[in-house]
């Protein structure tokens, strides 16, 4: 488990969630908290206004999303195409486009370190609400020494953030193999995370009423790699070193692909009458 992915998405000021809620249904109506689900779940509901602003999904629009990027930091030619490369290995099954500007990108990617360093990004439409200059996803050091199988394991998982997708490990099904103690003592300890922080990253399941995917995946590269230490019957959870077949599934299913119309069939020939010698 000595490659643990340690991200911690960016959330919103808590004065933004609603604003950042009607973005989110503006752009792609399908965000729109699911009321329905959660009553079925938990029939005690009763929403607040905020509750309804944390449980919007953040999902660019249904036709499919091409979103520009831009490096804040001077980054070289070649670290950039590298990492926009993996940005679009979405693209395989799913109807999204990464491309660089210069001119207000909507991503922005730095590689800071300090109190705004690690691996991060702001999760799916969020960003439009990031002021300009800012980043909205930190790839703390990355170059172009950094070992491939990193661009696949972080720039990848951070991408899935800015598409929407939430963390996989934080569904109940997960969540409830983790002894909260010794996930408590050990992301305090390599972390250097508060005892709050690792509730809301770890400890704390997504509202199931909001989740669209139908089983919670392990292998899942939005999954992190939980250590056999933490766990409650001590087997790690594996987590994503890659997109695997059931996130391709699901990004597929959300920016679904245009389907080519079939060709005309061309009007069947009609039969002329030779015309007899006279």
């Amino acid at each position: 488990m000595k490659n643990l992915i340690v991200c911690s998405p960016k959330s919103l000021p808590r004065e933004q969630l609603f604003a950042a809620a009607k973005t989110a249904v503006a752009i792609n109506p399908f965000n729109h908290a699911p009321l329905d689900r959660l009553t079925r779940l938990m029939p005690s509901f009763r929403p607040t206004r905020e509750h309804l602003a944390v449980v919007t999904t953040k999902y660019w629009g249904v036709k499919g999303v091409k979103l520009t990027v831009g490096f804040l930091d001077g980054a070289p030619t070649d670290l950039r195409k590298r990492i926009l490369l993996h940005m679009n290995a979405w693209s395989s099954t799913a109807n999204v486009k990464f491309v660089e500007t210069k001119t207000d990108p909507q991503v922005r990617i730095a590689r800071v370190g300090g109190e705004e360093g690690g691996y991060w990004s702001y999760v799916g439409t969020d960003i439009t609400h990031i002021p300009k200059g800012q980043q909205t996803m930190n790839l703390e050091a990355f170059s172009m020494t950094t070992p491939e199988s990193e661009f696949h394991r972080v720039v990848r998982h951070e991408t899935g953030h800015t598409l929407g997708f939430p963390h996989e490990h934080m569904r109940a099904a997960l969540v409830a193999r983790i002894d909260p103690e010794k996930a408590i003592a050990y992301f305090m300890r390599t972390q250097g995370w508060s005892e709050d922080e690792v509730r809301a990253q770890v400890l704390t399941p997504l509202e199931e009423g909001t989740l669209m995917g139908t089983v919670a995946d392990p292998n899942s590269i939005m999954c992190y790699q939980i250590p056999g230490e933490v766990t409650k019957d001590g087997k790690p959870i594996i987590g994503g070193k890659d997109i695997d077949p059931l996130d391709f599934s699901f990004a597929g299913s959300i920016y679904p692909k245009k389907t080519a119309k079939p060709a005309p069939k061309p009007a069947p020939k009609t039969k002329q009458a030779k015309a007899g010698k006279r």
